[in-house]
């Protein structure tokens, strides 16, 4: 999700947010190095695609973004810790100076991970002195890009599990990556919500941190639609695929079939035939493929081809917000430690949250007045608004403190390693 990283947006710090960053800050850090806990040195090095990156280089990179943005230009007497690094671990970031190719990541055997952990040491004593610093952190640009740095890290942490199930799903020895009990299957209800059409407005506002591809609010006229109660089940997906629904050209986008020939697509991502049956590899190892759970990494071609074969269609982004305002923002997040779907509950509208990113069908555009950053961090979103297709949502690799009802997640429509899934939504008649 991102996940490709939105921008920055918010209001100046006040004292008592300034003491939050302080104490967020550690928390954030040690998160994603608990995540890499698990692991060894040689699982930290391997690149099973372009789209995935080492997790050695995921945590090289996040010290990085606070080193570029906080350390270089509000640290007086900041010293880096490697000159080199400025190269090896830019992401996109043209402004920024030279970028290591994306796709030769996993050919970096040096720095080893000893010292990309001794890197993160270092930035985190240089970051701790900077948030000591009263002066600075009253400059509201410097509080903001803390917030920034340590949400832009959470990103990374979701892309760490997504990229680490890829690693090891690609090991013939299948590793396992944790021990977690599957859920109980609860039988799934097929309600459908109404919500009636008019005039509504979209978009963060408030206080609190956004990325700016949230904003500016704004008004939207929607029709009336309706919304299913819950994601889609493996087991109503497993009908679409004993339906032919991979093997019937009328179903597809032109582009998505075209993927799906070219793909050898016949399931979802991670997903093997055990005889007649299904097995799905999660990050604790391969199992039945449970028909309860929510159907998970399908791309956005797969999840349109399934909405027309049931005659419905993919909810817009302005109506999966709309019907966002009336559900908690409670799930199954990353903190629950599952890193998997859980199995659909009984209940009227349930895992709006959590869980699986549900595609929609909007494009990631720029809202009506939208005006990037200025500078590099300019380049933190606006670039990215071509050719990609919007998730709402968060999923179960997403830490529960990072997502909001406005987050706008964007993906290419081919794309099926991140937990992504489908919601049904349909117009009133």
């Amino acid at each position: 999700m991102s996940v490709q990283p939105g921008s920055l947006h918010g209001n100046k710090q006040e004292p008592q947010q300034d003491a939050a960053l302080c104490s967020r800050y550690p928390a954030v850090r040690a998160r994603s190095e608990a995540l890499c806990a698990p692991l060894e040195p040689e699982d930290c090095v391997m690149q099973t695609m372009p789209d995935v990156s080492p997790p050695k280089w995921h945590l090289a990179h996040v010290s990085w973004f606070f080193e570029t943005f906080l350390l270089k230009p509000y640290l007086p007497g900041y010293r880096e810790f490697d000159p080199r690094y400025a190269v090896l671990f830019n992401s996109y970031y043209e402004g920024a100076g030279a970028i290591y190719p994306r796709a030769e990541r996993g050919r970096l055997s040096r720095p080893t991970l000893a010292e990309v952990y001794r890197y993160r040491r270092h930035i985190d004593e240089a970051m701790t002195e900077l948030l000591e610093d009263v002066q600075a952190m009253r400059r509201p640009e410097v509080a903001l890009r803390v917030s920034l740095g340590l949400h832009h890290e959470q990103q990374h942490q979701e892309l760490l599990l997504t990229d680490i199930k890829h690693i090891f799903a690609s090991q013939p020895l299948r590793p396992v990556y944790c021990d977690a009990a599957a859920a109980a299957a609860v039988p799934p209800n097929s309600a459908w919500r109404e919500y009636p059409g008019g005039l509504r407005e979209i978009g963060h506002a408030g206080a609190g941190f956004c990325y700016d591809n949230e904003t500016p609010r704004h008004r939207v006229w929607i029709e009336p639609f309706r919304l299913a109660a819950r994601p889609v089940t493996n087991g109503e997906y497993l009908a679409f695929m004993a339906d032919g629904g991979y093997e019937r050209a009328g179903l597809w986008l032109s582009e998505g079939w075209r993927a799906a020939m070219e793909r050898r697509w016949q399931a979802p991502l991670y997903w093997e035939r055990d005889g007649e049956a299904w097995s799905c590899q999660t990050l604790s190892g391969r199992r039945a493929v449970d028909p309860h759970e929510p159907v998970c990494h399908v791309s956005y071609y797969e999840a349109d081809a399934y909405a027309r074969w049931t005659g419905q269609r993919l909810p817009s982004e302005q109506e999966w917000e709309i019907a966002a305002r009336d559900v908690a923002m409670a799930g199954n997040f990353q903190d629950s430690g599952r890193y998997h779907p859980a199995p659909a509950e009984e209940a009227h509208l349930t895992q709006f949250y959590g869980d699986v990113w549900e595609w929609t069908r909007s494009p990631y555009v720029a809202y009506p007045g939208f005006r990037p950053l200025a500078g590099t961090l300019g380049e933190y979103n606006g670039k990215f608004m071509s050719g990609q297709m919007v998730l709402r949502g968060g999923s179960c690799a997403t830490p529960a403190d990072h997502i909001r009802p406005t987050y706008r997640n964007f993906f290419y429509p081919r794309d099926r390693w991140q937990f992504s899934g489908i919601r049904l939504a349909d117009d009133k008649g």
